[in-house]
C-alpha cells in the first residue's frame, strides 16, 4: 500500500504541474464529440442528449471519476445551417473536484462532397482543491510541506475557450479541435499556481459495408496531445443491422478497450466500455467502467419519418 501512495502521489504531482494532460479521459469517443469539438454542435441534424459516466482505475485510492452531460440541436440563429450546443463536465480525481459549463456554437456549410462545422465554445470552470484527501485505507496522501499545495481547501474560476472543425461526409469523418486556447489560471495562497494547457485534439473515423449490409466495420482513431504529452486511441466496432455493435480499441501505454452498446428504434442508445490496464496500474485496480445512455430526436418530427442519426457512428 505504501508503494500505491508514493505512485499516486507523482502522479497527481505531475499532473499538478501541468506535465500532463489534465481533461477527463473518455474511451467512447467516437459517440462524444462535443465535449471535445464545438463544430460538432447540430452536425446530426438532431436534438441529442447523452449522459456519460466513467469510474477509471476501480480500487485505487482517489481515482478519476467523471460525468458528462451534454444536449446539441441544430438551430437557425444566424444561418440556415448552425448549431448549438451546451456540456456539462464534472471531474474528480484526487484533491481535485472540477466542475465545467460549456457553450458550443457551430456554422456548418457545404465542401466538396461533405460538409463541414466551424465552432467556437466558451465556458467556466469551478476548480476545487482539497488538501486533506486521505485514500480509502486511512491518512493522507498529500504531503503537507509542499509549497506548491494549498494548506486549506481553495476555489478557482477559470474561463474557457475552444475552437474545432468536424468534417463529414457520408462514410467518413475527420475532426480537429483545441480546448483552453487561453490557457486560463489562477493563484492561491502565496505560492501556489494553478494553469489550464492548451489541449489539442484530431479524431477520424470511416465506416466500411461488407457484401452482406446487415454488417459493417467502423474503424477510428483519437489523438490527443497538451504540446508536451501525446496519447493515440485506435478503435475497430463491429456494427449489425446499424443497431447492435461491439468492438476493441487500444491506447498506448494505457489500456485495451472493450465496447458493447445498442441502439433502439425510438433514438435511445446505450453504450458501454471497459478498460483494462496495460501500464504498471494494472496491478492496483481492476480496470474502468464507462457507461453512457443518449436519446436523439428529430427538431421537426414527421410522422413518416423515424429517429435515426445521419451519423454512421
Amino acid at each position: 500500500m505504501k508503494f500505491v501512495k508514493l505512485l499516486w502521489i507523482l502522479l497527481n504531482i505531475c499532473t499538478f504541474a501541468a506535465n500532463a494532460q489534465q481533461d477527463p479521459q473518455i474511451s467512447q469517443h467516437m459517440f462524444n464529440h462535443l465535449m471535445t469539438n464545438p463544430g460538432f454542435a447540430g452536425n446530426s441534424g438532431l436534438i441529442n442528449l447523452m449522459l456519460l459516466n466513467r469510474q477509471q482505475w476501480v480500487g485505487f485510492p482517489g481515482a478519476p471519476a467523471t460525468t458528462v452531460f451534454q444536449a446539441d440541436a441544430p438551430l437557425k440563429l444566424i444561418g440556415e445551417a448552425d448549431g448549438l450546443g451546451f456540456t456539462v463536465v464534472k471531474d474528480e480525481i484526487g484533491y481535485e473536484k472540477n466542475v465545467s459549463f460549456g457553450l458550443s456554437y457551430s456554422f456548418r456549410f457545404q465542401l466538396g462532397q461533405g460538409q463541414l462545422g466551424c465552432g467556437a465554445s466558451f465556458g467556466m470552470m469551478n476548480k476545487n482543491l482539497r488538501p486533506g484527501w486521505s485514500g480509502s485505507q486511512g491518512g493522507e496522501l498529500i504531503d503537507g510541506s509542499d509549497p506548491s499545495l494549498p494548506k486549506q481547501e481553495v476555489n478557482g474560476v477559470l474561463t474557457d475557450v475552444g475552437v474545432g472543425f468536424f468534417y463529414r461526409q457520408k462514410k467518413y469523418y475527420l475532426a480537429i479541435s483545441s480546448l483552453h486556447l487561453n490557457q486560463p489560471s489562477f493563484a492561491f495562497e502565496e505560492n501556489g499556481h494553478y494553469s489550464l494547457k492548451r489541449h489539442y485534439y484530431l479524431s477520424g473515423g470511416y465506416n466500411i459495408e461488407l457484401n452482406d449490409d446487415r454488417f459493417a466495420f467502423q474503424p477510428s482513431f483519437f489523438i490527443k496531445s497538451d504540446g508536451t504529452t501525446s496519447q493515440l486511441d485506435l478503435d475497430l466496432l463491429l456494427k449489425y443491422n446499424k443497431r447492435f455493435w461491439g468492438g476493441i480499441g487500444y491506447r498506448n501505454k494505457d489500456a485495451v478497450m472493450l465496447f458493447l452498446g445498442f441502439e433502439m428504434q425510438n433514438g435511445l442508445k446505450i453504450g458501454y466500455s471497459y478498460d483494462l490496464n496495460t501500464s504498471i496500474l494494472s496491478n492496483y485496480n481492476s480496470g474502468s467502467h464507462e457507461l453512457f445512455i443518449s436519446y436523439a430526436v428529430l427538431l421537426n418530427k414527421n410522422r413518416s419519418q423515424k429517429n435515426k442519426s445521419v451519423r454512421f457512428l
